[in-house]
């Protein structure tokens, strides 16, 4: 097994490892019979990316790109399938359902129509995917300044963050064999808030474990 085999294996496992962790999401809706406590636009924005990632491993034929976002997109549509059913916002969870559908076909009849095949479409789409990407990756960054200023982590997942980490650096190191920068990059940030997550850890876990608590730490 070369080394960009093994690379591959290691972006499937720890790609769907991470997409799994919304299992325990799931598992809190049906244990409860509601999704009170659960986000749904993550699942939603997840599956956009997911879908947008597939169709640049169909035009690049990457077949660890595409298995990885079939099994990531089948597994997002599971959880909002599930939320919808749960939800008490049914009305809005469709209105932003059909509004994420439109902007997909909007976009795909834009990549098909206006841009020509080849290059220049996996171009564009390798953009588009790796900004939507890199805003996932950052968008937390406004709790973590909120967990520093309070120095409580307990609304952090640790099994997430080492997920992430070990997927962000995994799909670096596979798309720099590649030598495709629209691998690369959108994953950098993901290594980077993974750090920061770490750091948070290190630095109050202790804090939190020597004060008094009577709520159970979330993982």
């Amino acid at each position: 097994m070369d080394l960009l085999q093994l690379l591959s294996w290691a972006c499937i496992v720890f790609t769907v490892g991470m997409f799994s962790t919304g299992l325990t999401d799931l598992k809190k809706m049906r244990e409860s019979k509601n999704a009170d406590n659960i986000q749904f636009l993550p699942f939603l924005t997840t599956c956009l990316n997911n879908l947008g990632w597939l169709y640049y491993g169909i035009l690049k034929n990457d077949q660890t790109i595409v298995l990885v976002n079939i099994i990531g997109a089948l597994l997002q549509i599971l959880y909002i399938i599930v939320y919808l059913h749960y939800t008490k916002q049914k009305r809005l969870v469709m209105v932003q359902t059909l509004a994420a559908g439109v902007v997909l076909t909007c976009g795909w009849f834009y990549f098909t129509t206006f841009l020509p095949e080849g290059d220049t479409r996996l171009s564009q789409l390798g953009l588009t995917c790796s900004v939507i990407t890199v805003s996932m990756y950052l968008s937390p960054l406004t709790d973590l300044v909120k967990i520093v200023r309070s120095g409580d982590v307990q609304c952090l997942s640790f099994p997430l963050t080492v997920a992430t980490f070990f997927t962000s650096t995994s799909w670096v190191l596979y798309g720099l064999q590649l030598n495709d920068s629209y691998i690369v990059v959108p994953n950098m940030p993901g290594i980077f808030t993974s750090l920061i997550r770490f750091y948070l850890f290190w630095r109050f876990a202790a804090v939190n474990q020597s004060s008094p608590s009577f709520k159970s730490m979330q993982i």
